[in-house]
């Protein structure tokens, strides 16, 4: 698993000043970059907190004859520092030791005058000084440069890098006043492993970005730099119910043929209507022909049937009985009625070949995908539906069960794997599906799609519950590369026709967000948006959502009752705060044409992501991840108080709603 995290130096000083914004504000800041590195990284803090930018040099002592190996280092004001490791190890002698600085402390001396090119030093006594690097290793330098500090007489010393062993930040916790550090590699193996980037950085780097502090670090009237929260109201654009106006939304979509629309809850009814309703302007105005949610294949294509004038159902909400599997009211709440009734309307009349669609992407309908792909045989070729019913029944001894115990078995080798079984049953539809397609034509070729898709389902499925007792990270990648898959092939069938289809994508967040830009992608984590983007390349967007409070439909457990719950308002350091502070009811921020917002987005930032279950009492460890949103979304939507979604089945838990946590007291 890579731990790289940051794109360069300057992508890691963003994430930094988003861990360093207490000291926006701060009176007496100061900014010190050790050079040559660490200058990329201090531009971006000090651009942030509006503090000066100067640097303060440090010259490593390396060992003679093996120069990369420091002995020690020497600091500005000529404070040295011995590594008493590597001088008593290898018998360093001190008039080596007092060579080395002689000669350091000459090339110091130069490097000062080319890098200020006749600025002044900024003073430093009574400030607080926040001393930044692009990574520590030992902290030798590091801990020169405290030490050389320490003479100046500051008032406070932070050290700040954006990757670090903890036994090094441990030790320099005794020396300064904080030590913020963005990520700790267990193991360390070296700085630049945390960086995508890691080429060395010039002194014409060096000074250009200390002349660009020196000029933009107040504006052209010596006013202060523009403050995130002014910056993402001052391009902000007004929604109508968390929906941008046409323009707007056309702009933002483009010549995208995927669209991918977040939800910062399962449960929240401002989301699922806004999300609608754009959608069916995409379906009216752009030729859309396709919704492909997080629900699952069998359960959704119930609803496709019906909204394309087949199957059985008489009405949206017979439709929509498919979805009984918990958490049901995700797609059995009343915005899916109502829009599953839009697209039926919408599509009478329409060619078979022009109406739009509702599909499923997600895999965990295991034993209803398997009751799907045997009803289809059975109709089509009854000698195949018997094999298939034959191999299925490897998941006997699991009936009932979704797949979890299936999978702790097998996965453990305490039970049989049906891995061999779902794999051939899968083989077995695909070498009999050009002889199964011609009896009927679109439709014909429809329902062969929905087997294979539910064969594949199956396949998925079988190997989703067998790996998810060796880790999170292993079924969720398998999961979202599942949904990613079924999207390509959905876009492969409908296009086959014609152009490209165009499809929106109903996810969470938390799936619909590029991975590569969140905490959970330096866990190994991939995401449908981040494989959206790589596989659409320049076609797709992804949109999000964020509120700050309210209320949301959400259970305690998995497999729990719906309740109406409380949403607790946004954690300090959040995107939900920020987006509070903006003030307003609801806006648009679409970075594309917002480049102050999409700046002052890009630091990282805490992002609360509520699924099926909410738990408020946990909420910073349960809920909240850092992320960097404006390279996360392409635009998100903010509705500062939302309310839960209605389930089709209210239930006295969900209408009561969620006893506050005062009772019985008022306060």
């Amino acid at each position: 698993m890579s731990n790289r995290l940051f794109q360069n130096r300057r992508d890691a000083g963003r994430v930094l000043a988003g861990l360093l914004d207490g000291y926006r504000d701060r009176p007496g800041v100061v900014v010190l970059a050790l050079p040559r590195g660490g200058v990329p990284v201090a531009y971006e803090i000090a651009m942030s907190l509006d503090a000066p930018l100067d640097v303060f040099l440090v010259r490593k002592l390396g060992v003679p004859g093996r120069e990369e190996l420091a002995m020690g280092a020497i600091a500005g004001g000529g404070a040295v520092v011995v590594n008493e490791d590597i001088a008593g190890a290898l018998d360093i002698p001190a008039e080596t030791m007092r060579a080395a600085a002689r000669r350091e402390a000459h090339e110091l001396l130069r490097h000062e005058r080319i890098y200020r090119e006749g600025r002044q030093p900024p003073e430093l006594t009574g400030k607080t000084v926040v001393l930044v690097d692009d990574g520590l290793a030992t902290g030798a330098s590091m801990r020169a440069a405290i030490h050389a500090l320490r003479g100046f007489e500051p008032a406070a010393i932070v050290v700040a890098v954006p990757a670090a062993p903890e036994s090094t930040l441990e030790d320099l916790e005794f020396l300064v006043d904080e030590v913020v550090c963005a990520t700790t590699p267990s193991p360390f193996l070296s700085v630049g492993r945390s960086y995508w980037d890691f080429t060395q950085a010039t002194d014409e780097e060096v000074r250009d970005l200390l002349r660009a502090a020196s000029r933009t670090r107040t504006g052209p009237h010596g006013t202060r730099a523009m403050s995130d929260v002014a910056a993402v109201r001052a391009e902000a654009l007004s929604t109508e119910d968390g929906v941008p106006g046409d323009d707007a939304l056309f702009t933002l979509v483009g010549d995208a043929r995927v669209v991918l629309i977040g939800e910062a809850s399962h449960g929240t009814h401002e989301f699922y209507a806004a999300r609608a309703r754009m959608t069916r302007r995409l379906i009216e105005e752009k030729g859309f022909r396709a919704v492909a949610a997080e629900a699952d294949w069998p359960d959704a294509y119930r609803v496709n049937r019906y909204v394309r004038g087949h199957g059985e159902d008489g009405s949206a909400e017979e439709a929509l009985r498919g979805f009984v599997r918990f958490p049901a009211w995700m797609w059995r709440n009343a915005v899916m009625l109502d829009f599953a009734g839009w697209l039926r309307g919408h599509n009478d009349g329409l060619p078979e070949e022009d109406r739009a669609g509702f599909y499923g992407i997600d895999l965990y309908g295991l034993h209803r995908s398997m009751h799907e792909v045997i009803a289809y045989l059975e109709r089509v070729d009854p000698a195949a539906a018997a094999r298939a019913r034959e191999r299925y029944a490897c998941f006997d001894h699991q009936d009932g069960d979704e797949g979890r115990a299936y999978g702790f078995a097998a996965g453990f080798g305490a039970g049989e794997s049906c891995e061999r079984e779902v794999v051939d049953q899968l083989v077995d539809l695909r070498r009999h599906a050009l002889e199964y397609a011609r009896r009927d034509g679109i439709l014909a070729e429809d329902e062969l799609f929905y087997a294979q898709r539910n064969a594949r389902v199956v396949a998925a499925a079988e190997e989703y519950y067998r790996t998810m007792f060796r880790g999170p990270v292993s079924s969720w990648n398998l999961r979202d590369r599942h949904m990613a898959e079924t999207l390509e092939a959905l876009a492969a069938h409908l296009g086959r026709r014609g152009g490209p289809a165009k499809i929106v994508v109903w996810a969470h967040n938390s799936h619909v967000g590029d991975a590569r830009v969140t905490e959970a992608g330096t866990r190994g984590e991939v995401t449908l948006g981040q494989l959206a983007r790589e596989r659409f390349a320049g076609e797709c967007r992804l949109i999000g959502f964020t509120t700050y409070t309210g209320t949301v439909t959400a259970a305690d457990d998995w497999d729990g009752p719906a309740g109406r719950k409380r949403v607790r308002p946004g954690l300090p350091e959040s995107i939900e705060e920020l987006h509070h502070e903006v003030g307003g009811k609801e806006f648009l921020v679409s970075f594309a044409v917002a480049p102050e917002a999409a700046r002052a987005l890009r630091k990282a930032r805490l992002e609360r992501a509520i699924g099926v279950i909410y738990r408020p009492r946990t909420e910073r460890q349960s809920h909240y991840f850092r992320c960097r949103v404006s390279e996360q979304f392409d635009a998100v939507i903010h509705i500062d108080e939302t309310r839960a979604v209605e389930p089709l089945e209210r239930t006295a838990r969900w209408e009561e709603g969620e006893v506050p946590e005062t009772y019985p007291f008022t306060v």
